[in-house]
């Protein structure tokens, strides 16, 4: 009897609580091009939430958005390395709970407890990956392209895509000075303003919408890439193709973090948990190039992407990289310089 009262009450739970959840919206904040379309939909079949879905182009815009309206209409936001620890200084975060993340004893400890957010108390990892050179072989030779400073060439004139970040771009520039992409010190971030002054006669446009479609298109035929739209980029014509400049690669992680002010959590929990399973990461990768922080999702690709170097660098290539990281009150300095440099 008590079995059959159990049951039977579970059932009538399990009933009135569909409702409410079928009333619930997610709203999700995400970069342009970073999700399987199909997965949205399969989220809202799955658990009748529905998803509100909107996008950005750079962490800059993302940044100023939800500092704008202190967080509020947004239950999951998917910031860079070096916004997520200033988001969180600024309270706009909350912490989260390891107890709810189902799949977090899968993920890649090599990329867990980064100096942005020691032990992930506001974060989860994403897609992670890499900014290094694109071009298109029909036109030019990999020889001549195997290096940032290659992009100076005037040969190149009007003809470059530089990301429309201003962390990439002063990256770039700050490791061809011999100096970290994490440069806080204002001689040095100068210095990277200078030289990169020296590159606009050759910069045809700033794209970090898609930017890998200005390549398809014939727009430019050489440039900064990252290596997820160089995936893409390559599927739609295999002569672009992705070298990692000798200099060193910049490498950044974008991540999961769900807004202190949010009134969705728990179901934004349920959209991490959803996105985490192995069989959605593995969807993700094999659709926008990145690589994945769920190592289980790797037995579900197949071996041409499993293998790639592209998506997944050699060991070699990760020492000589950098991860970007919080610049604290010298992202000031960035921005000025950055509007400088577009005007």
């Amino acid at each position: 009897m008590f079995k059959k009262n159990l049951l039977a009450s579970l059932l009538l739970s399990s009933f009135v609580a569909q409702p409410a959840l079928a009333d619930t919206t997610l709203n999700i904040y995400n970069w342009s091009e970073y999700l399987p379309t199909e997965l949205l939909s399969q989220f809202t079949k799955e658990t009748d939430i529905k998803v509100n879905y909107s996008t950005f182009e750079s962490n800059e815009t993302m940044y100023t958005k939800i500092k704008m309206i202190d967080g509020k209409g947004y239950d999951l936001v998917f910031p860079s390395t070096y916004y997520v620890s200033k988001m969180a200084d600024e309270g706009l975060l909350a912490k989260l709970e390891h107890s709810k993340i189902t799949a977090f004893s899968q993920l890649d400890v090599t990329i867990l407890n980064q100096p942005f957010d020691p032990n992930n108390q506001y974060s989860i990892p994403y897609l992670w990956g890499s900014t290094a050179l694109g071009y298109d072989s029909d036109i030019i030779d990999g020889k001549q392209i195997t290096q940032w400073k290659d992009l100076w060439k005037p040969e190149f004139k009007g003809n470059v895509l530089l990301t429309d970040d201003p962390r990439d771009v002063f990256g770039m520039a700050l490791i061809m000075n011999g100096h970290s992409v994490n440069s806080r010190d204002a001689a040095e971030i100068k210095q990277a303003y200078e030289t990169l002054t020296t590159l606009i006669p050759n910069v045809a446009l700033f794209n970090s919408d898609a930017p890998h479609i200005p390549y398809i298109a014939g727009e430019v035929s050489v440039g900064m890439q990252w290596n997820g739209t160089a995936v893409r980029a390559a599927n739609e014509n295999p002569a672009l193709k992705f070298a990692y400049p000798q200099e060193g690669t910049i490498f950044w992680m974008d991540n999961m973090v769900i807004p202190a002010a949010s009134k969705q959590k728990d179901a934004a929990y349920q959209f991490i948990n959803f996105l985490l399973k192995p069989e959605n990461q593995a969807k993700i990768v094999t659709e926008i190039g990145y690589a994945t922080p769920n190592l289980e999702a790797l037995n579900n690709l197949p071996d041409n992407i499993r293998n790639s170097e592209i998506i997944f660098p050699t060991k070699a290539i990760k020492q000589k990289g950098q991860f970007l990281a919080d610049v604290g009150e010298a992202t000031a300095i960035y921005q000025r310089y950055w509007m400088e440099l577009k005007k």
